[in-house]
């Protein structure tokens, strides 16, 4: 789970004119990707944390970050122009993850591993310490995989439009992306149970709207002020806007299976951003939704995924998640079009269309049981 920029790259100070100027630069809207994934043991499938020693073998390759689980791995892209040459990053370093690994351990990307014990062994670094002793307990529990996808944006307040705006379709992208059925060894009943765990932790879930760039930076200064936000940003909502990297970052999803379905959800992602970056340009003042409304519908896009059913956000009336999919990425095709991601926004759809990842887990488990779905998980790595 990322609590922490995934590199130890230099934060700029809440007052500071730099805190906007990473978003006032002009920019392409260029994408990055970063998948947490789970280090196994080969024999008993359950988590290892082995994650320093995969770092070791794998001798400072810039593609992969610790992270707070000492069996996690983060593998991460460099902005890249469209989502099928961040794809091809992450394939490539799914395959020379596992070579690192030369047997000793295996990986597998899904929210959440089906059968291990709740509290996992945390990643020995000072930073992570303090976590641990910051939130006790609570961050051994954290054992949790997550798919985050940024996109650049040019504007400070262009980008807190966007912002405020897309936090009204992350429970569309959650379903999309729910892939965490099981935990501890039982089903939980939820299409994906990571949300609930990472809800321990304080500003989780659908983010307060920010209203103005002014706004936010009264936000992270009273944070600040209150210790909750120090240096290094602890704004751990499902969106956010990172001032770092001047980029909006979606972290609604589930790690997925297979780095395929990873380009889908990007895909998604690339084109809901530059669909409303275009509106916010042609004058239109975008709508800024309740976040408690959005946060009924992540509940559900918890339970149910795919199969889940949404409140219009205005009206209160519902619509299967499927159909409301449907229309977005017919909304999306000509953005994904002129952003060269058709094919992967196509993959979304065929995604929407099926049974999702918590689904296809079920099936594998009651088939196989959860040895046979971790099993199974480890085989789909690099399909």
């Amino acid at each position: 789970m990322t609590l922490e920029p995934t590199i130890d790259t230099p934060v700029p100070a809440l007052h500071a004119p730099s805190l906007r100027d990473a978003f006032d630069a002009p920019r392409a809207p260029t994408i990055g990707i970063e998948e947490e994934l789970m280090l196994l043991d080969a024999e008993t499938l359950d988590l290892a944390p082995r994650c320093e020693q995969a770092l070791a073998a794998l001798d400072g390759d810039e593609r992969f970050k610790p992270e707070l689980i000492a069996a996690q791995i983060e593998t991460v892209t460099p902005p890249r122009h469209t989502v099928a040459d961040a794809a091809q990053v992450l394939r490539e370093a799914r395959r020379d993850l596992l070579a690192a690994l030369e047997g000793r351990a295996l990986a597998a990307g899904a929210g959440v591993h089906p059968f291990t014990a709740a509290l996992g062994e945390l990643h020995g670094a000072p930073r992570y310490g303090e976590l641990a002793e910051e939130y006790a307990s609570i961050a051994r529990r954290q054992l949790v995989f997550g798919l985050h996808v940024h996109v650049a944006i040019s504007g400070a307040e262009r980008a807190v439009a966007i912002h405020d705006a897309l936090r009204s379709y992350l429970p569309d992208l959650a379903g999309l992306a729910a892939n965490a059925p099981f935990h501890e060894g039982r089903d939980s009943g939820l299409a994906s149970v990571r949300p609930t765990i990472s809800a321990m932790l304080p500003r989780q879930g659908v983010p307060p709207s920010l209203g103005s760039w002014g706004d936010f930076e009264r936000a992270l200064s009273w944070g600040e002020g209150a210790g909750v936000l120090p240096a290094k940003r602890r704004w751990w909502w499902e969106l956010r806007l990172h001032p770092t990297f001047g980029t909006i970052e979606v972290r609604a999803a589930d790690t997925q299976t297979t780095v395929g379905e990873t380009a889908a959800f990007a895909a998604v992602v690339h084109a809901l951003v530059a669909w409303l970056g275009d509106r916010v340009d042609a004058g239109e003042q975008l709508p800024v939704a309740p976040t408690w409304r959005i946060a009924e519908n992540r509940w559900w896009a918890a339970r149910h995924g795919l199969d889940a059913s949404f409140a219009d956000l205005v009206t209160g009336e519902r619509q299967p998640l499927r159909a409301r999919l449907d229309a977005l990425l017919d909304e999306l095709a000509p953005v994904a079009a002129r952003l060269g991601c058709a094919a992967e926004l196509e993959r979304a759809r065929a995604l929407a269309a099926g049974p999702g990842g918590a689904a296809r887990q079920r099936a594998v488990a009651a088939r196989h049981g959860l040895d046979g779905l971790v099993a199974w998980l480890a085989g789909q790595f690099l399909a």
